[in-house]
């Protein structure tokens, strides 16, 4: 174990997470992948080894900082790009069955790859748009908590994610800088598609102290038939 490891070790101590040499193992794999594949195609404007760790593993695991894993059994990553925050949630959080819905192919390549090499088992990675994937019965109200990374603004992302999320269940968007603004556009989508805002967490990462937030919104209705909207329409026409 190296001085990179050994923070990232220490970070998820400091919040009661311990990981096997096995799972960090895991780590190492996904960070070596990821950057040869970056050179290929574009993943990530990361690619430094301790800010792929703090900035891209640790960041996606402080979701697990405000929502109890142990009583998530089923979460879908939607837009997850990389994997992230997904992929290190399975990897620190085995139990989870993981189902990631990202529009472009060359990434779903890309993360089967990694779920591959990393012999992770529960795993269903989607290629299509969220907005037509939550018409499908069996995505649509299933999952206990439904996350998105740095995906798009919250009027937007709550109709690309809410209707995933089952009745009672969670939707968690993890966002960079203060998202009150946006949080206050996206009151009406809220109501319209049945979510309540619980919980804004903020916290800031180690090395530069950048700003992330959490939002949480609990599901306390039925998706109402009409929504999502046709692909494209959510981004172009947003519930405010």
């Amino acid at each position: 174990m190296d001085q990179v490891q050994s923070h990232f070790l220490s970070l998820l101590r400091d919040h009661e997470i311990e990981i096997s040499a096995e799972q960090l193992t895991q780590f190492e794999i996904y960070f070596k992948e990821l950057v040869a594949w970056n050179e290929k195609m574009n993943l990530t404007g990361i690619t430094e080894r301790e800010q792929v760790y703090v900035k891209h593993f640790y960041d996606s695991l402080t979701l697990s900082f405000f929502v109890n894993m142990k009583d998530i059994h089923t979460l879908a990553d939607i837009g997850s790009g990389a994997g992230f925050p997904g992929i290190p949630l399975k990897i620190c959080f085995p139990h989870l069955k993981l189902t990631i819905v990202d529009s472009l192919n060359k990434r779903i390549l890309f993360l089967q790859n990694i779920v591959d090499q990393l012999s992770l088992d529960g795993v269903e990675l989607i290629h299509g748009r969220a907005e037509d994937i939550a018409r499908k019965t069996q995505y649509r109200d299933q999952f206990d908590l439904v996350t998105a990374r740095a995906v798009a603004r919250m009027a937007v992302l709550n109709e690309f994610c809410l209707p995933f999320v089952k009745v009672g269940g969670v939707f968690a968007a993890m966002k960079g800088s203060d998202p009150r603004e946006e949080v206050e556009e996206a009151a009406r989508s809220l109501k319209v598609l049945h979510g309540r805002l619980t919980g804004n967490h903020h916290l800031t990462l180690p090395l530069d102290d950048s700003a992330r937030h959490i939002i949480l919104v609990e599901k306390a209705g039925a998706t109402p038939k009409a929504y999502p909207r046709k692909a494209g329409t959510p981004l172009k026409s947003p519930i405010v």
